[in-house]
């Protein structure tokens, strides 16, 4: 049986995310890298693939998935030995639902907010209003890890990993105050633990975080 194929790019959070699960559950996936910053995602052909034209895109068989949280949940319901990443239980899985939605809604959309003018279109803006609506953020994911080891209580779902890709890569700019959110960096910790982590996450994620700040430097210096 051919592999499931990701079409992905390291510094993209949400593909990340699906490394992570993919790791996880011990899938191996056929990875075919997209050039975001080339615009490959905007070609014809990856357009044919996948109207979005978003990252990651997976391909498995007939079946053509987009949207990292329904990859990650896809790849789970599939492909893993059990259900403990993304739980049959429907109150449970209501609550890792929620908290894929909140990484898309809320935090994810934060840090695109703030990178992507940066990013793509020359913007210079990295205002302390834009650091501060992802920093409110913290002040949630503190509650939700409140009494909790993980996101969604004391075993790691892909909710953790969604969430987890996305504040890796904004961290530096938005940072995590120690003292303010404590639940948050002992979680953070608690994940970098993983033994799939620097590859599957941190060496991407620390190359969007020096992308963007090169990026913010020449747009600053062509003002």
């Amino acid at each position: 049986m051919s592999r499931p194929v990701l079409y992905y790019a390291k510094l993209s959070p949400p593909a990340r995310a699906v490394l992570l699960t993919a790791k996880a559950i011990d899938l191996e996936l056929e990875l075919k890298p997209i050039n975001l910053m080339k615009g490959e995602h905007l070609t014809p052909e990856f357009i044919k693939i996948n109207p979005q034209h978003t990252i990651p895109t997976l391909v498995d068989g007939d079946a053509v998935v987009y949207d990292s949280h329904a990859i990650c949940a896809y790849l789970v319901e599939k492909y893993a030995n059990d259900d403990q990443l993304y739980p049959k239980d429907l109150v449970k899985r209501a609550l890792v639902d929620a908290r894929l939605h909140f990484d898309s809604g809320h935090l994810f959309a934060r840090l695109r907010f703030l990178y992507e003018p940066i990013l793509y279109y020359g913007s210079t803006d990295c205002s302390m209003d834009k650091i501060a609506y992802i920093q409110k953020c913290y002040e949630i994911m503190e509650q939700f890890l409140k009494n909790e080891p993980y996101l969604c209580g004391d075993v790691m779902t892909i909710g953790d990993f969604c969430c987890l890709a996305t504040v890796t890569s904004v961290n530096e700019v938005a940072p995590i105050d120690e003292f303010k959110f404590p639940n948050v960096l002992a979680w953070l910790t608690r994940m970098a633990e993983l033994p799939y982590y620097m590859e599957t996450n941190e060496e991407g994620a620390q190359e969007l975080k020096n992308l963007f700040k090169e990026k913010l430097a020449e747009n600053r210096g062509a003002k």
